[in-house]
């Protein structure tokens, strides 16, 4: 039984570190079930409370990095106020449309936020970029935090 169970944790963390890069998976708390069913399977021997406690919070700050990055991205390059709430409500509806809404959701709400402020549509496809750069970035700190989480949970297996 122990067999098929580490065998289901590894499934969870490989589909939480696919998750990671794909916005519709939701990747970290996946790949965290996957190192606590690890944990609890070998009897918190190795990974006790505390480097779960540890690896959890690096989960929540890969999770809250990803949700505030296309805002970030927005900021970063001038945005109005108008489009960085157009940001935050982009990513929030994409969140219903799948991948593509994922991808043009944080997009196209800067854009349309930046065009009712009433810059140009030049200065709005600016500023659409830069939120949608900040959501790439905001995946790639995500994944690499995932990465972490999953190697201090193999230095405290191993140690």
């Amino acid at each position: 039984m122990d067999i098929l169970l580490y065998v289901l944790a590894a499934v969870l963390v490989v589909i939480g570190l696919a998750g990671a890069i794909l916005p519709a998976l939701p990747g970290v708390p996946i790949l965290y079930a996957g190192l606590w069913l690890a944990a609890a399977v070998d009897g918190y021997h190795h990974v006790g409370f505390w480097w779960l406690i540890i690896i959890g919070l690096i989960g929540a700050l890969a999770m809250l990095l990803d949700l505030v990055a296309s805002v970030f991205g927005a900021k970063r390059v001038g945005a109005t106020p108008a489009a960085l709430w157009g940001s935050a409500i982009g990513t929030v509806i994409g969140l219903f449309f799948g991948l593509p809404g994922l991808l043009l959701g944080p997009f196209a709400g800067a854009l349309a936020g930046e065009l009712t402020s009433g810059s140009s549509v030049l200065r709005s496809t600016h500023v659409g970029i830069g939120t949608w750069i900040g959501l790439l970035l905001g995946t790639l700190a995500k994944l690499v935090l995932s990465f972490v989480m999953l190697a201090l949970f193999a230095f405290a297996m191993l140690w």
